[in-house]
């Protein structure tokens, strides 16, 4: 299962999962971009389901019917996110209703989706959950206060699973991108003016691609990453390194 999939990073994530052979749930609230990414897959392994991640009612019934489809969710990706606008600024300068916005999608989503497949990861006695965090968990983003604050809570969540849960055979990592150009960030970094203010923060001067993050992903959601858990993995070019 696979949040925020109708573009971009979970765009991404779904279409190269669906290449391994694995059956995936595309989940988002968009449902254009969902109805164009089944279109562009084409896959009987993929089941999009609309829903709002913050809200119990949606995401109850569409982990149902991927219950009914697929069976349990052997895989986790918490993707959706939201950066919170031109208003999310400043921790005093953004409005509570904006604040709580971006903490609901970006964190407590992450919390209720995890609650909803546990069970019966722990029944199993194997599963994974990977949470896309951001650089700005661990390197707090100028001006982006509850975004920062709601991704270095997602990392301190992976940490509590792969501590609560590792015993019983569930692992969960946090992958943290920095600055990869998406549907979200392609506006600034078509401008020359800002793309050079951006490259100029990362050692590697390049932007990260979906494709960066996606490997990342299916490697640490396979076998081979079996004894990786807890961990936060910086996707970003050496930002978070200086």
């Amino acid at each position: 299962m696979v949040t925020g999939a109708a573009s971009g990073i979970g765009a991404g994530l779904a279409a190269r999962f669906l290449s391994l052979g694995d059956q995936v749930v595309a989940l988002d609230m968009d449902r254009g971009g969902l109805a164009s990414l089944a279109d562009q897959l084409a896959s009987p392994n993929l089941l999009p389901a609309v829903a709002d991640v913050t809200d119990d009612a949606q995401l109850e019934g569409a982990l149902a019917e991927a219950v009914a489809r697929f069976g349990h969710p052997e895989v986790l990706i918490n993707n959706a996110g939201t950066t919170g606008g031109a208003q999310a600024t400043t921790l005093h300068e953004t409005p509570p209703n904006v604040a709580d916005r971006v903490i609901d999608v970006n964190l407590r989503a992450v919390i209720r989706l995890s609650v909803a497949v546990l069970p019966a990861m722990l029944e199993r006695r194997r599963g994974v959950i990977l949470n896309i965090a951001s650089v700005a968990g661990l390197v707090a983003f100028p001006g982006r206060a509850a975004y920062s604050i709601a991704k270095a809570a997602v990392i301190q969540v992976t940490r509590a699973i792969a501590v609560d849960y590792g015993r019983q055979g569930i692992r969960s990592v946090a992958l943290c991108p920095g600055m990869i150009d998406t549907p979200m960030t392609h506006w600034r970094l078509a401008q020359p003016s800002l793309r050079e203010e951006v490259l100029a923060r990362i050692p590697q001067r390049t932007i990260g691609a979906v494709s960066d993050v996606v490997g990342a992903a299916a490697f640490f959601a396979s076998d081979e990453a079996s004894y990786c858990n807890g961990a936060a993995i910086p996707i970003d070019g050496g930002y978070s390194a200086v």
